[in-house]
C-alpha cells in the first residue's frame, strides 16, 4: 500500500455499507479488547442514536472512523470510538474526524461531546487536549483488559 502523502485532503463522511469490511479490518487491527463487532457496526450504520463517520483520502483511500452516540433526553454527545490506519497517523486524520463529530453534535443540537481514553494512550491524549478537550474524571478497570480511563469532555455549544 503506498503512503499517504502529508499534503492529501483528508475527507470526512458518512460510513455506508460498502465500507464495513474496511471498518472491521480497522476495528480489529487497532484495538486488542472492547471492538466493534461486524454486526454492531452494521446496526450503526442505520441507527439513530449513532453515526459512524468515515475519513479518506484520494477519493476511497479509508483512512480512519469515528463513531458517536447520541441519546434522547441529553445535549452532551459521547464519541464511542476513534481509529486511525498506521500510516494515516499524525497526518491530520484524527482531529478531521473530531471536528467532524463536533460538528455532528452541534448540528443535533449537542452542547459537549465526551470521550473515554486508556489512560497510556499518550498520543491520543495529546490530541484531544490540543484540540481544546478538557479532563473530567477517571473510571477505574474501564476497558475488557482492565486499564483504567480518563473521561474528557469539549463544551462548544
Amino acid at each position: 500500500m503506498t503512503p499517504m502523502p502529508a499534503t492529501a485532503a483528508v475527507r470526512v463522511r458518512r460510513a455506508e455499507l460498502s465500507d464495513l469490511d474496511d471498518l472491521v479490518a480497522l476495528e480489529e487491527s487497532s484495538f486488542a479488547t472492547d471492538r466493534l463487532s461486524r454486526a454492531q457496526y452494521r446496526r450503526h450504520l442505520d441507527s439513530e442514536s449513532a453515526q459512524v463517520l468515515v475519513a479518506s483520502a484520494n477519493h476511497r483511500h479509508f483512512l480512519g472512523t469515528a463513531v458517536v452516540f447520541f441519546r434522547k433526553g441529553t445535549h452532551v454527545a459521547r464519541l464511542y470510538s476513534i481509529a486511525t490506519k498506521a500510516e494515516a497517523r499524525g497526518k491530520g486524520v484524527g482531529s478531521a474526524l473530531l471536528e467532524a463529530a463536533e460538528k455532528l453534535a452541534a448540528r443535533r443540537r449537542c452542547t459537549s461531546l465526551r470521550l473515554e481514553v486508556r489512560i497510556d494512550n499518550q498520543d491520543a491524549i495529546r490530541l484531544y487536549e490540543r484540540l481544546g478537550y478538557v479532563r473530567i474524571g477517571r473510571y477505574a478497570r474501564y476497558y475488557g483488559d482492565g486499564a483504567d480511563a480518563w473521561r474528557y469532555e469539549k463544551v462548544f455549544g
